[in-house]
């Protein structure tokens, strides 16, 4: 990848979003790139944390599992996105695995480099510090989603998060999820079970709220989902 490749991208980051193309040019000489092929980690959880990935193609599932080998999905990133998110300001190990959905070219800056960075451009710290206020109030939203609503609930918000991150307008006021998830995957990122997210699924296909095209992409009516909710 070139330089003016890696620019674009990394303006497109939210982390970076306020950074004008002086302030972002040398943060684009640290950055390096890799190939990942389908089926590879970028890394393991509890690996040393060593660098942060920002996608320039293909998807990232990032998952954690607990001591009994049970798969939990944090999330599935699209070009654009950036993980692990908090790992330029933590000394720790990788919060979770990242495994290649499709095969990935990603840039990656080293965390030790950007540090020293850093050091010398504190007006900087301090513009990446508002942003990832931003990203701990989204974290907040969504534990208070696992706390104070039920299954069915959650299950909703879920999928009103993914048309809003996924989504595309159909055109009769409906949005189709266009990334692809499996019920399976659903349970995972809300801690539940497959059967119970089915049983919700095909309640909502009843009520209309929700339907399937030919591919196995949700279709969801957002407005009414939220009605659901209050």
């Amino acid at each position: 990848m070139n330089t003016h490749s890696i620019k674009e991208l990394l303006q497109k980051v939210p982390l970076f979003k306020d950074l004008n193309d002086y302030e972002i040019e040398p943060i684009v000489e640290l950055a390096k790139n890799h190939t990942y092929q389908r089926g590879s980690h970028v890394f393991m959880q509890g690996d040393p944390l060593t660098s942060v990935y920002f996608i320039h193609q293909g998807r990232i599932k990032i998952y954690k599992t607990d001591v009994h080998g049970k798969e939990q999905i944090v999330n599935v990133l699209q070009p654009g996105d950036m993980f692990p998110h908090q790992g330029f300001f933590r000394q720790d190990d990788y919060p979770a695995h990242a495994e290649v959905l499709d095969e990935a070219i990603l840039i990656f800056i080293p965390i030790k480099s950007f540090e020293n960075f850093l050091i010398h451009h504190p007006e900087i710290c301090v513009k990446l510090f508002r942003v990832l206020g931003d990203i701990i109030m989204d974290l907040h939203n969504r534990l208070e989603e696992k706390i104070l609503h039920n299954t069915y609930e959650q299950i909703i918000m879920l999928l009103l998060r993914l048309a809003k991150d996924y989504g595309t307008e159909t055109g009769d006021s409906m949005t189709k999820i266009t990334t692809h998830f499996t019920n399976r995957d659903l349970a995972n990122m809300i801690g539940s079970s497959r059967e119970t997210v089915n049983r919700t699924l095909t309640r909502l296909k009843k009520q209309q709220l929700l339907s399937t095209d030919k591919t196995g992409a949700y279709i969801l009516d957002a407005a009414a989902l939220k009605d659901e909710l209050f």
